[in-house]
């Protein structure tokens, strides 16, 4: 075994994960003159192509942009994003309805791919010359009695000593299975949900050099039970991803053989599969990913080790927020850095007090959400409520901010968003209750019960 790294500095951190969070984290902790290691199981993406199997592109929302303008960064991202107004509704039919995310210009999201964006921020820790990125590190154990890491390369084991470690390494955290053995009641403290629904994703190329489709748009076909999304890449190509049960009559057990595909195919996205030449090949080439929520009631052992990210609170893909809620841990932690003077005995229960109510209210509004996309958009209650909110916002704007914007577009937190759109969905379902048209929504009833049961929205 080598010989022992050791911490060469007072403000020492260590990070397991050089993920977008684990990364970014680097980067806000470099610029705080911390001497930053992070570990990473896999090679350096930079160097080698390990994209298969994850997320190619994700939403990007003001909630990570403002982490990311924090560490500096946004001049490099800001060239690799591509807009989204609303969602692009694709009925069975082939017909397409734009529900536009918000009010004004600047309510739209960003597709952004994800292993562009690690790669930017993976380089801009390096800059800083605070931060030691170590790749192919799989890490056997996590000694808190002796503050060791035990870890091999290809070639040779190593140990590594540490201060205080930092786990951003996704939803199967090796630094948050080190934390439960230090617990008695796992079972109670940490839990994953499986969610009985999986994905696949495939690819619609660009066709003559442009999109297929409209690129400034997440494009969805619901289908009651399951859906196809689509989000644009930088390459004119656009990321598809089919969200099916696992089991059951229509699931991805089921879809066994080509006909099969090609007939589901056929039957719901008849349009998508136009624009799928080798449907047949990327579906049994491509793997099918599980969809979790991760809960963690304990988030830190003492002030050696924390979680942040999906290694405390995964959730499912379905509001986008899991990036956009693991930077702003990041945000949250460096700024109580700099409140309380790097006191990490007091900031650390203090960020996993803070942040876990968040945490819980956003895995919540996931999987609602789900439920949302893949079928209510279709529904004509749901949208006279959509366009009931939307002038709601407008005549009321510190009291009524639909849920979504509240999520996307503000920087109220997940648990107050969360906790005020379960009030406003009762006002909406009030109002258009025996309605078909939002030119007979009582205004002026609408108008006592906002000013009643909402109080005005203060952000930071």
């Amino acid at each position: 075994m080598s010989s022992a790294t050791k911490p060469s500095a007072t403000k020492q951190i260590t990070i397991i994960g050089c993920g977008l969070a684990g990364a970014l984290l680097a980067v806000l902790l470099a610029k705080r003159n911390y001497q930053v290691s992070v570990f990473e199981k896999r090679p350096d993406m930079r160097k080698i192509d390990i994209s298969a199997g994850r997320s190619i592109n994700l939403a990007l929302a003001n909630r990570g942009i403002a982490p990311l303008e924090a560490a500096g960064v946004m001049s490099e991202i800001k060239p690799i994003l591509t807009s989204m107004v609303g969602r692009m509704i694709h009925d069975d039919k082939g017909n397409q309805n734009l529900q536009k995310y918000g009010q004004t210009e600047q309510e739209v999201i960003y597709s952004v791919s994800r292993g562009d964006l690690n790669k930017i921020l993976m380089d801009k820790a390096e800059q800083s010359g605070h931060v030691k990125l170590i790749f192919d590190a799989d890490i056997s154990k996590i000694d808190v009695n002796e503050n060791k890491i035990f870890y091999s390369d290809s070639e040779n084991s190593h140990e590594h000593e540490f201060q205080r470690i930092i786990g951003a390494d996704g939803a199967g955290s090796i630094t948050r299975k080190a934390l439960q053995q230090l617990y008695d009641d796992v079972e109670s403290e940490f839990s994953t949900e499986p969610l009985d629904h999986g994905y696949k994703e495939l690819t619609f190329p660009s066709q003559k050099g442009d999109y297929a489709i409209e690129p400034h748009a997440l494009h969805i076909w619901p289908r009651g039970e399951f859906m196809l999304i689509a989000l644009p890449n930088e390459d004119k190509s656009f990321t598809v991803t089919l969200f099916l049960p696992q089991q059951g009559k229509t699931s991805f057990e089921t879809l066994d053989s080509e006909e099969k595909v090609a007939q589901f195919f056929n039957t719901y996205f008849a349009d998508a599969k136009k624009l799928l030449p080798d449907l047949n090949r990327q579906f049994v080439e491509n793997p099918t990913g599980k969809l979790a929520t991760v809960r963690c009631n304990r988030w830190h052992w003492q002030d050696k080790i924390l979680l942040i990210g999906d290694a405390a609170h995964a959730v499912v893909p379905f509001h986008g927020q899991g990036m956009n809620c693991a930077f702003e841990d990041c945000l949250e932690l460096v700024k109580q850095l700099d409140s309380e003077d790097d006191n990490w005995t007091k900031i650390i229960p203090q960020f996993a007090s803070l942040r876990k109510h968040n945490a819980d209210a956003i895995a919540d509004m996931a999987l609602e959400n789900y439920i949302e996309m893949r079928s209510s958009v279709r529904d004509k209650k749901y949208l006279l409520k959509k366009e009931l909110a939307f002038k709601l916002e407008q005549q009321f704007p510190h009291h009524f901010i639909p849920r979504y914007s509240m999520v996307m577009f503000h920087h109220l937190p997940y648990s107050d968003a969360y906790k005020r759109g379960k009030i406003q969905q009762l006002i909406l379902e009030q109002l258009t209750q025996d309605q078909r048209d939002i030119t007979t929504v009582d205004m002026k009833l609408a108008a006592r019960l906002i000013l009643q049961k909402l109080t005005a929205i203060i952000e930071n």
